[in-house]
């Protein structure tokens, strides 16, 4: 039996043209096979039992997830300072490496990555912060827990934060900008880049929702002035909860380090720094989750490579249905393909089509993982931690209102968006299967 780091090197080698010699033969006519009676009317579905995507890195899980936790037992010393042997440092030292960067840091969760790059970047009171009005909570929460203002952009077809609505968005408090790569997707970096260097402002990267993605050959992480990673389950690779910051400045990793670490730098960063300590938290890894990530680190590159193969054939797969409008993507080579998404124009046809696709045994939903923030309740509301917490008691606070009116574009785009999540592991059959329910689907329903 092959090992995790061979077994998918076979994926993809039948080549993405010869999936069709099909399902019957030569390509029918989109005529004849918008015929054929659909599950949800009764017909014959696509497959007997659902397909559906799971949890990508727990399914590498094996002897070397394994051996590495053993060690960390073994050694019982599961906190993270313990010298050149820390499993930590060595899968921050491989991260780091592997997109491109200086520094990596490990720290508890995708969150408090995020609380650390904002306290690196020093955002606090009167600053404003520009995201994306369709993302993960956390990087709404905390901008306001440093005591800034959030700021909500709309976002384009790519379901990322759209560069052309960024700059009405600047005043002269703006400090940074959170460029956010959803769903397997790149952001377009190259224009938010430039704007940000036009008025003088940080980027964090978020790239949670796509580690291993690349933007123009670059691994995202790698071009902003620090970026964050989430290492929770639902992500490229997994330790069930987890992050990372990155960057290539010394100074934002330092901070980002004190800032994780009860305001201190030990001996083994930066050879004692040039900082002075702040007021901080306690986001340090331990050596179990580091021990996962060291091994899952490894599997990166083989998931995104089957997650691309995968998705790559179904695109191929559908390109030529009349009308057919996919997800865009500023890079469809960096892209991971954790998505085939059309854009079904209005809600009830997208979820029309997601009920069909499901009676045809593939499961369907529109885009998920995040948020439209400035319609839940509590932003609307403004609620923080304390009545007089600095966000929203600025002029600036108070005059902000979020809620739909704020963000007509991104809902508009949320709604009318749907299709199927892809899977690392999906077989050649699976594949067939999503390519000939879409293709009856969409032809089915008249939605061309």
């Amino acid at each position: 039996m092959k090992n995790r780091r061979e077994f998918l090197t076979t994926i993809g080698a039948t080549g993405a043209g010869s999936i069709f010699v099909g399902y019957g033969g030569a390509r029918r006519s989109f005529a004849a096979e918008g015929k054929e009676k659909l599950a949800i009317d009764g017909g014959t579905p696509v497959r007997k039992s659902r397909l559906h995507s799971r949890p990508y890195g727990p399914q590498f899980y094996d002897d070397v997830e394994k051996r590495e936790i053993l060690d960390v037992l073994e050694s019982k010393h599961p906190f993270r300072w313990c010298g050149e042997k820390s499993k930590v440092l060595q899968f921050e030292k491989a991260y780091a490496d592997h997109i491109g960067v200086k520094y990596a840091l490990g720290v508890t969760s995708g969150t408090t990555a995020l609380s650390a790059a904002l306290a690196a970047l020093e955002i606090g009171p009167g600053d404003e912060v520009i995201l994306p009005a369709w993302t993960w909570d956390s990087d709404y929460d905390v901008i306001v827990l440093a005591g800034a203002l959030p700021v909500f952009a709309e976002i384009d077809g790519s379901l990322n934060i759209d560069p052309e609505d960024i700059e009405a968005r600047i005043t002269p408090r703006t400090k940074a900008i959170i460029a956010v790569s959803l769903q397997g997707c790149p952001a377009d970096m190259d224009p938010i880049l430039e704007i940000a260097r036009k008025h003088k402002l940080r980027v964090l990267e978020d790239f949670s929702q796509c580690v291993g993605g690349r933007y123009k050959g670059k691994y995202l992480g790698s071009m902003g002035d620090i970026g964050i990673s989430s290492f929770q389950l639902g992500k490229t690779i997994t330790s069930g909860e987890g992050g990372a910051v990155v960057t290539n400045d010394s100074k934002l990793f330092e901070r980002a380090v004190r800032f994780h670490d009860v305001g201190s730098l030990r001996k083994e960063w930066l050879g004692g720094g040039v900082l002075g300590g702040f007021a901080a938290s306690n986001f340090r890894m331990n050596e179990f989750t580091g021990a996962i990530l060291k091994a899952q680190e490894q599997d990166i590159e083989t998931i995104c490579k089957a997650l691309r193969s995968n998705t790559r054939k179904v695109r191929e797969g559908i390109a030529d249905l009349p009308g057919l409008k996919l997800r865009k993507t500023p890079d469809l080579e960096g892209d991971l393909g954790v998505t085939v998404f059309l854009d079904l124009g209005t809600r009830k046809r997208r979820d029309r089509f997601l009920r069909a696709m499901r009676a045809e045994g593939i499961s369907a939903g529109g885009p998920g993982g995040s948020t439209i923030l400035p319609t839940s309740g509590r932003i609307e509301k403004k609620a923080t931690v304390h009545p007089d917490w600095p966000s929203f008691n600025s002029p600036q606070g108070k005059a902000i209102r979020y809620g739909k009116e704020c963000c007509p574009r991104t809902i508009d785009i949320i709604w009318r968006t749907g299709g199927v999540i892809m899977d690392p592991n999906f077989t050649d059959d699976d594949v067939k299967d999503i390519v000939r329910a879409i293709r009856k689907v969409y032809l089915g329903l008249g939605l061309a």
